[in-house]
């Protein structure tokens, strides 16, 4: 086994702890967690962005006159719809990106509150000998 490879058990070893399987399935959960927690978050980030740009096509609509098609993209092309049609399609993808953000949003919440049991543990056992912090 080389020490580059288990850092964390090098370090265990020449501390007197050792890492049980219960303590390996834990550090692999809190893992699997991490990096879940990482992509909801991107996700998270991205409906945000995609927010905002529907919160400012929403200006431009209400700027628009009402006699003019609005060109709405769907998908790669865009069709012409009349503005009320317009806004009521910018609305309703705003909702539901609301949405989408708020479970998001609580997904994230318990995940973390998982991992912050699994700190609590880990740490009680290993204390300075893991580090379970983003880098």
């Amino acid at each position: 086994m080389s020490s580059s490879r288990f850092p964390l058990l090098q370090r265990e070893e020449e501390r007197g702890v050792e890492v049980t399987w219960e303590d390996q399935k834990h550090i692999n959960q809190f893992s699997k967690l991490n990096t879940r927690v990482e992509r909801l978050e991107e996700e998270y980030k991205k409906q945000k962005e995609e927010k905002e740009y529907l919160d400012d096509l929403a200006m431009e609509i209400e700027l628009a006159d009402e006699d003019e098609p609005i060109f709405y993209k769907v998908g790669d092309a865009f069709i012409q719809l009349p503005l009320e049609k317009a806004q009521t399609r910018v609305e309703k993808a705003k909702e539901n990106i609301d949405e989408h953000v708020e479970k998001l949003d609580s997904q994230i919440s318990a995940i973390q509150s998982e991992m912050d049991g699994l700190k609590k543990m880990l740490y009680g056992k290993f204390g300075q000998a893991i580090n379970l912090e983003k880098s």
